[in-house]
């Protein structure tokens, strides 16, 4: 997979965030409502990142970076946002690659520790979060109160 840094509203990476939207649509009822700015997906804040299988989009995500102590979020973090692998594209270490991929971009622009939010109905997701170094957090975020959340972080080197 060659993994590029796209704008967050490339029209590449709008398909794949539409592609994950309705993952949650599917898998919860509705899409992601954390309120996001394709701004903060830019350097510095953050980053967007698209992954291709030849010219074919297959996989995304993204980390914005948080300068204030928020709760448990605290001043140094990335947080990951609108990561996703296209179904036919699953099972072939993609995800892994492109987590990599965001947690190395972060640790290059002196964030601390990488957090994400995601959930319950997505064990697959929380077993690749786990298997590379990630545990659980107080809740964060619009998310908080749900008892579907799971947030999770490690610590970059």
């Amino acid at each position: 997979m060659d993994i590029r840094t796209l704008p967050f509203d490339h029209v590449d990476s709008t398909k794949l965030i539409e592609l994950v939207q309705q993952e949650y649509v599917t898998r919860y009822g509705d899409p992601d409502v954390t309120p996001v700015d394709p701004a903060e997906f830019a350097a510095p804040h953050g980053i967007f990142l698209v992954g291709y299988r030849g010219d074919e989009p297959i996989a995304c995500g993204g980390w914005r970076r948080h300068d204030e102590d928020e709760g448990p979020l605290r001043a140094g973090d990335a947080e990951i946002k609108r990561m996703f692998v296209v179904e036919a594209h699953r099972g072939n270490g993609h995800a892994r690659a492109m987590l990599a991929a965001l947690e190395r971009t972060a640790a290059d622009a002196d964030c601390r520790r990488i957090v994400l939010e995601t959930g319950t109905r997505q064990p697959e997701a929380i077993a690749l979060y786990r298997s590379a170094g990630y545990r659980e957090i107080d809740k964060f975020g619009v998310y908080a109160q749900d008892v579907l959340s799971v947030c999770m972080a490690k610590e970059l080197e």
